[in-house]
């Protein structure tokens, strides 16, 4: 199975990456903040799992991520531009017949496209709940916070885990900066007319599992599922591929 890089011109002229492993139904899969669709999606298995199932599993990297641009000027980064290049890569590859779903930052994206008129088959929103989707400050507060301060964090707490990560992945602190500014709130009732049959599924110790289960009931056709972990370990765990899995098969 592939994995190659392939790369795409989005509509600013942005040079953007993705992957594909697999054959079959196309499923596009977009990553969490800090992440990359090589962390998400590969190192941990859910590609080869999905594609075992008959999936071509298409996993963008968000421009300011992975082997993506990160373009430091700020008119990079106009609201909701992260779904506007979840709607060039469909483009790009002439997609119409397809599933779509993200973890984290990715699954606020794919709740962004559907409002704006995306029509998969079916969605996944993973990582994420009703609050951090209509109030997208509060998350991304706690991530500006992590990124101008640095070094600063006792050992253990929420901002040391969120910085650990981040200096694993490599990231570009100024594109990432310029990501939180992109961020667009989706007030409950606008979910309401959401026709696409979506799985919302959290670690059942991560924060947004809190309200995850009232973004599934705020969706007409949502459905709900917990897998083990927190925020950042739900992730890794094969449950996650195989909740995907079931609900995109079922």
């Amino acid at each position: 199975m592939t994995r190659m890089i392939r790369y795409f011109t989005a509509r600013d002229g942005c040079r953007l990456a993705y992957r594909e492993v697999g054959e079959g139904r196309p499923l596009v899969l977009i990553h969490g903040y800090f992440s990359t669709s090589q962390v998400n999606w590969v190192s941990y298995g859910h590609a080869e799992h999905l594609a075992g199932l008959g999936f071509r599993v298409i996993m963008l990297d968000l421009r300011g991520h992975g082997e993506s641009a990160k373009p430091h000027d700020p008119a990079a980064y106009p609201p909701d531009v992260l779904a506007d290049d979840g709607f060039d890569l469909l483009g790009h590859l002439g997609l119409t017949g397809y599933d779509l779903g993200g973890y984290s930052l990715g699954g606020r994206t794919t709740i962004r496209m559907l409002v704006r008129g995306a029509r998969p088959r079916r969605a996944v929103v993973a990582g994420m709940g009703l609050h951090a989707v209509e109030h997208t400050g509060g998350s991304n507060a706690h991530f500006r916070e992590v990124l101008t301060n640095l070094g600063s964090f006792e050992r253990g707490t929420r901002e040391w885990r969120a910085e650990a990560f981040f200096k694993q992945i490599g990231g570009d602190r100024e594109a990432l900066l310029h990501i939180l500014d992109t961020s667009v709130d989706t007030p409950r009732v606008t979910l309401q007319h959401l026709e696409t049959p979506t799985l919302v599924v959290a670690g059942i110790d991560d924060p947004h599992n809190r309200t995850a289960p009232d973004l599934a009931e705020a969706l007409p056709h949502g459905r709900y599922a917990t897998v083990p972990g927190n925020h950042l370990s739900a992730v890794a765990q094969p449950e996650l591929g195989q909740a995907i899995g079931e609900f995109l098969t079922s």
